[in-house]
């Protein structure tokens, strides 16, 4: 079963799903010694299948499959009307609906492919599921945003816990949406250390060597980024993302774009339905598919989510296998420079 001991580089790649993460950019991560991820989310089984097939034609590296966990109840009906009718002026809606993206499905394709990592996002698997993987060689990862969530994990059997500071961008992986982790990713990393014994992939705002460094002193075994790798070659983030991305415009949290706390560039769709977006995912997210879709293809940065973490204006463009080693080797100098110092 994968340790992230096995790493050369302590540098992940996080699953980014609706479109940044790839084939090329998992790969890319992995042969140069990091770990890449695919993102399983809103794609149907089929079709992750196929993107393990290629990555595995592209590298023998190890390699992360993330999933979404089932999201909570449905969400009441006449909230999302209610919002539904506040949109009615953008475009045409997608078909509101609850679903759980096909996790059992997903889960049991993991198995039967034998992915060396799987990560869990919005929630806890069961400790039979975790036990199934287990015994198709999987190491399972869960992220987490608050040290009650890295204990449900750690109970379950989790091999290790993606620690989710509030400065991230894209979803809260929060277990419960209504109750999000809103903690600094070093203040969350000590309370999780001091909670669980498992090891920690920091992630939430990193995206230099020095940051890098910062998380593995304060007890992290991995750091995991998005953004940063948002503007890689092999990332397929859209023309008006990346350009959007190079900006210095603040982030926030929003529910506008899905139903579900996220953090993204503040552009006009987040200011002017942020207030009254609910608390109801997936069903917003595929309310606003639609909308969302026309906005990118046409390159409209104000109509569509721009996710991004609280350092996006660090982020630089370029091959992500560069992006790995430079992370690597300046996070081995703050190291040093730091370790001088005290």
């Amino acid at each position: 079963m994968f340790s992230l001991g096995e790493l050369e580089h302590p540098i992940v790649q996080a699953p980014m799903g609706g479109g940044p993460s790839t084939r090329a950019l998992a790969a890319a991560v992995s042969g140069a010694g990091g770990l890449g991820f695919l993102a399983a989310g809103y794609k149907p089984p089929e079709a992750v299948r196929e993107d393990i097939a290629a990555l595995r034609g592209l590298t023998g590296a190890p390699f992360g499959v993330n999933v979404f966990a089932p999201p909570g109840a449905a969400a009441e009906p006449a909230l999302v009307e209610r919002y539904a009718s506040a949109l009615c002026e953008e475009g045409e809606l997608g078909e509101s609906r609850w679903d759980d993206d096909r996790y059992e499905a997903k889960l049991a394709l993991m198995a039967s492919e034998r992915v060396p990592v799987v990560s869990l996002t919005f929630g806890c698997p069961a400790p039979a599921a975790v036990r199934d993987l287990h015994d198709a060689g999987c190491a399972v990862w869960v992220t987490v945003t608050t040290p009650e969530e890295a204990l449900q994990a750690a109970g379950a059997g989790a091999d290790a816990l993606v620690v989710q500071g509030v400065e991230a961008g894209g979803h809260r992986g929060s277990f419960d949406d209504a109750a999000p982790g809103e903690v600094g990713l070093l203040t969350l990393l000590q309370l999780v250390r001091a909670a669980v014994e498992l090891p920690l992939v920091a992630t939430g705002g990193l995206a230099t060597g020095a940051a890098v460094a910062a998380v593995l002193a304060a007890g992290a075994a991995a750091a995991q980024l998005g953004t940063a790798f948002m503007l890689a070659d092999e990332a397929a983030t859209s023309p008006a993302h990346r350009e959007a991305l190079h900006s210095r415009e603040a982030t926030a949290l929003t529910r506008a774009f899905t139903g579900r706390s996220a953090r993204g560039l503040v552009n006009r769709f987040l200011v002017e339905h942020s207030e009254n977006a609910p608390s109801a995912y997936p069903e917003v997210h595929h309310l606003t598919a639609p909308l969302r879709a026309v906005a990118r293809e046409r390159g409209d940065a104000d109509g569509f989510n721009l996710w991004a973490g609280q350092a996006h204006a660090l982020a630089e463009p370029g091959p992500a296998a560069e992006l790995v080693r430079n992370l690597a080797a300046g996070a081995r100098a703050a190291l040093a420079d730091a370790a001088e110092r005290a």
